[in-house]
């Protein structure tokens, strides 16, 4: 089999042609496997797609033209009314998503204190202090103005989830800096949750270069240099 270890971009299918020679041709839709309701997607194009494999066979298929290049993941789930993001929303979400970060973090770590595997050593050091002090706080959602108040009162225990978070992300390439395709696994899987998440990444640019740098990042979530 030509095509086991060959490897084609996210939309495509190996083929191989009549000599045997693997090559990449454009997933078809209607082939990719049956999926449940909530493995649905939706598009920039605001239609509901099947699976991520429908909507990027499609994308490829489109290949070439306007429409295809502006085809993009916007956020899992069906298509649904996002409503806009309030001043009052966008400045309140850096609290909700700290708390997130650091709850991730903890609950990484519990699952590391029977199965490792998830954290390295050095990552379960930083997040055992985070452990234990968290205690005070029962983990789930909390008013904003606890979480206001534990941030300036705990702020140590803040900083490392958002440097966590930021390095998870920083992948292709490492560079310290955070594209729009390094962003997009995040931001599609908490819009249909969070709604200003879109809002906030734009305003963390805030040299609107289409790169989020580390200072950039850290600023957003109130993380002094």
């Amino acid at each position: 089999d030509t095509c086991r270890n060959f490897h084609c971009k996210r939309g495509k299918v190996c083929h191989a042609d009549k000599q045997g020679k693997p090559h990449c041709i454009c997933q078809d839709p209607a082939a990719c496997p049956p999926t449940k309701d909530y493995e649905h997607v939706c598009g920039t194009d605001n239609k509901t797609y099947d699976s991520i494999c429908q909507l990027f066979g499609t994308k490829c298929q489109l290949e070439g033209t306007k429409i295809g290049r502006q085809l993009h993941l916007d956020y899992m789930g069906s298509c649904k009314y996002i409503p806009p993001c309030t001043d009052y929303e966008v400045d309140q979400f850096p609290l909700r998503m700290r708390d997130w970060l650091k709850n991730i973090l903890i609950q990484y770590y519990e699952h590391d204190l029977n199965t490792s595997g998830i954290l390295t050593e050095k990552q379960r050091n930083k997040v055992k202090n985070i452990y234990w002090n968290d205690k005070r706080l029962v983990v789930g959602d909390h008013p904003i103005e606890l979480l206001l108040h534990d941030f300036e009162k705990n702020y140590h225990m803040y900083v490392y989830p958002v440097h966590w978070q930021f390095h998870q992300l920083d992948q292709h390439p490492v560079d310290r800096l955070l594209t729009h395709s390094e962003l997009a696994p995040l931001r599609a899987s908490l819009v249909p949750m969070e709604h200003c998440i879109t809002r906030f990444f734009q305003e963390c640019d805030g040299d609107q270069d289409k790169l989020i740098a580390l200072k950039e990042w850290c600023h957003c979530f109130g993380i002094k240099e």
